[in-house]
Formats: structure tokens, sequence, C-alpha cells
């Protein structure tokens, strides 16, 4: 069997669904250890279990990425546990419609906080077992909607994801000779749970219109995408930005 990521430990977070989970399944398959993370108890326990049956090493942790606290604990029970963290998978996030005017600042501090502020907290939570081995791949999960500006909407959801572009370059930049490596990922529109409102609408005919591959990518062709960045194979790629996206940002 290939096993690509033996050896290695990586800490998923939003594991239980979608691309997490499926991040979780190719990162398992390729023979690291899985710490699926989520607050989505039931479902990322169920995943867990699913990898351990089977012939895979994996376990779940309930993690809120807001929360500095639980990333401070949920780091620090990985490495008690498997004795090393190799990869970071920030993928955790929310999504919101509403624009500049629409949007609320509630709204707009509890999406800044999840999708912003947890990928913050989550490469400051790992980069000293990191710095400790001597090497590390963060991936943080970006979107295309990180770099253009899309229909005008979802502001709050676009300024998060830009942010993690530019985050991921500048920890790029600052880590590059200590061996961690910190890439961004940027997905098109995935068919996940957190699409399934636009399904049957004008909406998605937008999508699809404005995706030249004329259909909604997978959860597993962004997870192929995360191994090959955890691996020893992307090894000179660091702040990268990688786009997964059936060739929107193309046009």
């Amino acid at each position: 069997m290939n096993a690509p990521l033996a050896g290695k430990v990586a800490l998923v977070t939003g594991g239980a669904r979608g691309i997490g989970a499926a991040a979780c399944r190719e990162l398992a398959k390729l023979g690291a250890e899985v710490a699926v993370t989520d607050v989505l108890d039931d479902e990322g326990k169920a995943l867990a279990d699913e990898l351990r049956q089977a012939g895979h090493r994996a376990f779940y942790q309930h993690l809120d990425v807001a929360d500095e606290d639980s990333w401070s604990d949920n780091v620090a029970k990985v490495i008690a546990r498997s004795g090393r963290l190799d990869v970071l998978v920030n993928n955790a996030g929310i999504g919101t419609f509403e624009d500049v005017e629409a949007e609320t600042l509630d709204g707009y501090r509890r999406l800044i906080g999840i999708n912003q502020v947890g990928v913050w907290l989550g490469m400051r939570a790992v980069i000293p077992q990191m710095r400790a081995q001597g090497s590390g791949s963060i991936i943080n999960i970006s979107s295309i909607f990180g770099a253009v500006g899309g229909f005008g909407g979802s502001v709050a959801y676009h300024a998060s994801k830009g942010a993690v572009r530019l985050m991921t370059k500048n920890a790029a930049i600052r880590y590059a000779k200590e061996g961690i490596r910190v890439n961004s990922v940027h997905p098109g529109f995935i068919d996940t749970p957190m699409v399934e409102a636009a399904k049957g609408t004008d909406m998605e005919q937008a999508i699809l219109a404005n995706t030249p591959m004329g259909r909604w990518g997978r959860s597993e062709e962004i997870a192929t995408v995360i191994a090959f960045l955890a691996g020893d194979g992307a090894s000179f790629m660091t702040g990268s930005e990688v786009y997964a996206d059936g060739g929107w940002t193309a046009q």
C-alpha cells in the first residue's frame, strides 16, 4: 500500500462533513494519523469510527476554532497522544450571503471570528510544536472569493477569505527557514452542505454558468490537493495559493 504520509499526524478542523471530512479520509488513506475536529460531535465521532473500522488511525476531538483555550487544549491533547503534529488543515468555516448594507455587526463579527480569527489561532497554536520538530505543513482553506469579488454579496465571507490568503503568505515568509510550510487552497463552488440553499435556484444557475467546467466540484477533488500540500512532494511550496475551481478564476 502506498502510504506517503505514514508517520505523520494531521489535525483537520471542520472535519465532520464536506471538504473537511473528505480531507480526513484522504489523509488517513495515505497513512497519516488524523485528529478529526469539529463542533458537530456526533458526525465527527462517526467519521473517526468509520476511519478506524477501515484500518486507519483516527480519533475525534471537540474544537471551537474561534476559542483560544479550545485550540490550546486540542493541540496539547494531540501531542500528548501522538507525540507530534505534522499537518494542520484550517478548514472550518461558515458562509453568509449579505452584502455591505445588509450584513449586521454581530453577523460580521461571528463569521470573522470563525473564518479568519480561527485560522490565525490555529496557526499560532501549532507552530511551537512544528518549530520544535523542525518541520510542518499548514494548509489554510481560503476560497476563490478570497481573490475575486464574486456576485457582490457575502461581504463578510469575502473579507475573511481574503485575509486567510494574505495571512498564509505572511506566515509562510516568517517560518520558511524553520521548516514550516504554509499554503492556501482556494476551492470554487463545491457540492457540500454549505451550498444546499443555492440548489434549484437562480443562484445555482449563475454559479454553473460562471464555472467554465459547468459543474459543482466534489469535496474529494479538494482533498487530493490538501493531501499533496501535506506531503513531502510539495516540499518546495510555501506561500502558494492553489486554485481548484473548475476554471472560475482563469476568466
